[in-house]
């Protein structure tokens, strides 16, 4: 009987004592990489709307309005649209939680009862089978490989089993502390969508107020167009410069050349080459929702000049150089937002603006239809699109007359 009772403590000592199997950690990366995408978006949203609210407090501009509550509208669709990615993502996780919770209660029960199996054997059979064994071997009979086998057997067959069950016991807690943060996650994800879905309605409104006063003031209408043809005057002082800074650039080269003639030993400089060159590539594929020239406005509704046109375009789509040239200048330009200007050879440059990204800098070559960033809606009036203007020198030209040309 003694002994008896030393084999259930020993079966217990295991139960307690068995090493920890380390818990199998089922981390989803698209849950991940969703949470990651979403933080930024809430930083960019936040900033975004501090520049909305400082609408109330100070004089802006008809255009910087109407684009910061467009670009803010943007960005809480946006927002909405990511929330309802998230939420749908931590059910589909919750519900693998849940079938994987059922498959470890069973696998417990099935173990726990083959446990409890195992220990009523031990009572009921007594000395007879492996508890023979045991006896004949503390009183040292047989020889000492069989001794060995039985140990090694009844040790390793039990102590697995005990060691399984643990490790199950402790990834169905781990699973329990994981449904329950999904579940905290899925609360605090729907409390969000709620209140921006319902920010998103006041958004529309405002924003359809503010388009409304502009159509039906005259005031506000002949401000917009002055401010239109402000942004445009700036774009052509810009290439003006640049053409400028590129004429005394060939006169120096001219001078060179010169001195370097009358020396015996001139070195052949080619020569600079006058003729423009057509671009070999759309740099944005997408409708044209605004021509060069004359036309009305697609959200004022009032006539004005176009320099250029606007390429409609896609959240992440890329923007390419229409031709090989160098980036001569990368910056944020009054109506364009953040823009890039590439030279081409003789004297031709093409404007990229409304970018969200912008993967050159000044100075670099880039090639025919080289990915130069990625369009954006910064300082746009209707969302996603590029700007793009082609200019022969000083003059602006019809990009889409000039993208045929050979």
């Amino acid at each position: 009987m003694k002994f008896r009772f030393w084999l259930i403590g020993f079966f217990v000592f295991l139960l307690v004592a068995s090493p920890a199997f380390a818990a199998k950690k089922s981390t989803s990366s698209q849950l991940a990489k969703q949470r990651a995408e979403l933080k930024n978006l809430e930083e960019n949203l936040a900033k975004q709307r501090k520049k909305v609210k400082l609408l109330e407090s100070e004089e802006k501009g008809v255009l910087n309005t109407i684009a910061l509550l467009d670009e803010n509208l943007s960005r809480t669709r946006e927002y909405v649209q990511l929330l309802a990615k998230n939420e749908s993502t931590v059910k589909t996780s919750l519900t693998e939680i849940g079938r994987a919770l059922d498959s470890l209660d069973k696998e417990i029960a099935r173990r726990n009862e083959a446990m409890q199996k195992r220990i009523r054997e031990l009572y009921i059979h007594g000395e007879a089978g492996p508890l023979s064994e045991i006896l004949a071997i503390l009183r040292g009979e047989g020889s000492p490989e069989r001794q060995i086998y039985y140990v090694n057997r009844l040790l390793t067959e039990d102590r697995e089993k005990v060691e399984r069950l643990s490790w199950l016991l402790r990834e169905r807690a781990l699973k329990k502390r994981e449904a329950s943060a999904r579940l905290s996650e899925l609360h605090s994800l729907q409390s969000k969508k709620s209140a921006e879905e319902a920010g998103l309605k006041n958004q529309i409104q405002t924003q359809g107020e503010v388009l409304a006063s502009v159509q039906k003031s005259k005031s506000l209408q002949k401000k917009a167009i002055q401010e239109i043809e402000q942004n445009q005057r700036t774009m052509l002082s810009i290439i003006r410069r640049l053409e400028k800074k590129r004429e005394q650039e060939i006169a120096q080269a001219k001078k060179k050349q010169k001195q370097k003639k009358s020396s015996k030993k001139a070195e052949k400089i080619p020569r600079v080459p006058v003729k423009p060159v057509g671009p070999k590539c759309m740099p944005l594929n997408g409708n044209i929702i605004a021509e060069y020239g004359m036309h009305e406005h697609p959200v004022l509704h009032i006539m004005t000049r176009n320099l250029g046109v606007e390429i409609r375009g896609k959240k992440g789509q890329k923007v390419k150089a229409a031709a090989a040239g160098t980036v001569v200048m990368v910056a944020e330009i009054d109506g364009r937002g953040p823009s890039t200007i590439i030279e081409h050879e003789g004297g031709v440059y093409s404007v990229y603006g409304h970018m969200s990204a912008i993967r050159v800098k000044e100075g670099d070559k880039v090639k025919n239809c080289e990915d130069i960033g990625t369009v954006g809606d910064i300082a746009s009036l209707n969302g996603i699109k590029l700007y793009f203007q082609v200019s022969e020198g000083t003059d602006t030209v019809d990009p889409l007359k000039w993208l045929k040309k050979k």
